[in-house]
């Protein structure tokens, strides 16, 4: 049983940290990354019982937190995905407390909003990329769901290891899935980044998993000394998959004084972190005018954000290439910040002439100034007094006289017409025309 159940364990921990630490911000992500854990966790408890209940639960809790994925992987275009959304939350509870207080057999109710969430998914098919996705997803969660049923029901296929190995192979494949998706949303590379926190994954369950198995073999019927093994592989394979946060956390703590040594330090970081997820090749004139259209949007939303402007198709520019010349060209870091420049002007460019007014006419550019550049949420309980006057008359107005929901809608508006007007100034000739220089270029650094 150590045999299955170790490996089993360190590799869905190690891809539930690596999907949550890549992009904490999107939902599937954080779902998909519930349900690793949850199946982590539940095999830790098959190993000491493996007829207990609450290992049982713990299989069917990653069914509906599969079904909370393939709802955020809906297109945004869908008029009631925020209803179907906060139905699947409000759902979940109940489905939990049934499946924890029904027999074995009557657990299988958790694959009813797997299938719900799966018939939405392929519903709207067409609109989800890449367009593989949904028929893949259906296929593993069909596995999973035929596994988990020969786990519950009272039939006997031999050996449990092999049923519960299965399910954790399928859980890997719905967390792959899910990296490709929001790769592909993003305009990323998912193939080097995933290698390299694969291959420390790997190397971490043979070094430290092989010691874990043979010790449990070794304390046969001794549930606190197990669980202790797998808390100590949980925490190798925790730094393993979340590489990144952990050094920075160990830079907070070991340079808590040295404020500029750390910035530079997380500098660093920002940049190894996003060199193998940048585009290997830049393609960005052929981008389809969609897919430019959302690269601008979430540029705009990771304003602040230099880490995540570094992976933005939107470094390669033309207007980025103009603002560098003279400079080296292939240096990330000046990308981003350049990058930021550029969509700074695009954000001035909606600025009403005359002077600051909180007007009809001033509305995209103060939601897309306040909530963009300035990074502030103007609903908070935080004081305006260091703000510049025109900035706290802003954020004032916003919060006096409009809805969430009001201010929502026209930063989505606002990033939209800054994102049709960098879009129109790739296309034009001038623009397509932009030839990189070469003679004052520095060494390239690889960006790939």
């Amino acid at each position: 049983m150590p045999a299955l159940a170790v490996p089993a364990f360190a590799l869905t921990w190690w891809a539930a940290c690596y999907l949550a630490g890549r992009d904490p911000v999107r939902p599937a992500a954080l779902r998909a990354a519930a349900a690793l854990l949850a199946y982590a966790v539940g095999v830790a408890l098959w190993t000491v019982d493996a007829d207990g209940t609450a290992a049982q639960v713990l299989f069917c809790v990653p069914a509906l937190l599969w079904a909370g994925t393939a709802v955020a992987l809906l297109p945004s275009s869908v008029p009631e995905r925020r209803q179907i959304d906060l139905g699947w939350m409000i759902l979940g509870g109940p489905f939990v407390v049934m499946a924890a207080l029904l027999p074995a057999a009557g657990r299988l109710v958790v694959v009813a909003p797997l299938l719900g969430g799966l018939i939405l998914l392929w519903r709207f098919r067409d609109q989800v990329r890449p367009p593989m996705l949904t028929s893949a997803l259906a296929v593993a969660a069909t596995l999973y769901a035929l596994a988990l049923a020969a786990l519950l029901l009272p039939v006997d296929l031999g050996w449990s290891g092999l049923v519960v190995a299965a399910m954790g192979l399928d859980l890997l494949i719905l967390g792959f899935l899910v990296a490709v998706s929001e790769t592909v949303d993003a305009g990323e590379r998912l193939r080097p980044d995933l290698i390299r926190s694969a291959t420390a994954a790997v190397m971490a369950t043979v070094l430290v998993g092989g010691p874990v198995a043979v010790t449990l073999l070794a304390i046969d019927d001794e549930p606190v000394l197990t669980f202790l093994q797998f808390a100590l592989l949980a925490v190798v394979m925790t730094v393993t998959g979340l590489g990144g946060p952990v050094r920075r956390g160990l830079d907070l703590l070991a340079f808590h004084s040295d404020d500029r040594l750390r910035r530079h330090r997380s500098s660093l970081l920002q940049l190894a972190e996003a060199l193998p997820r940048h585009q290997s090749r830049r393609r960005l004139p052929a981008t389809a005018e969609q897919d430019f259209l959302r690269y601008a949007r979430q540029a705009l939303d990771n304003f602040g954000n230099l880490g995540r402007l570094m992976r933005s198709p939107l470094t390669d520019l033309p207007a980025v290439d103009r603002r560098l010349t003279g400079r080296a060209l292939d240096q990330p870091l000046e990308r981003a910040t350049e990058l930021r420049a550029v969509l700074r002007e695009g954000v001035t460019s909606l600025r009403p002439a005359g002077e600051f007014e909180t007007g009809d006419e001033w509305r995209h550019y103060n939601a897309l100034h306040v909530c963009s550049v300035l990074g502030l949420n103007p609903y908070a309980r935080t004081r305006t007094d260091g703000l510049e006057r025109e900035t706290r008359q802003a954020v004032e107005w916003i919060r006096q006289y409009v809805p969430r929901g009001t201010l929502r809608r026209w930063h989505n508006e606002a990033a939209d017409l800054v994102a049709a007007r960098l879009w129109q100034e790739m296309t034009t000739p001038d623009a397509r025309g932009v030839a990189r220089p070469r003679g004052n270029r520095t060494a390239p650094t690889r960006s790939t």
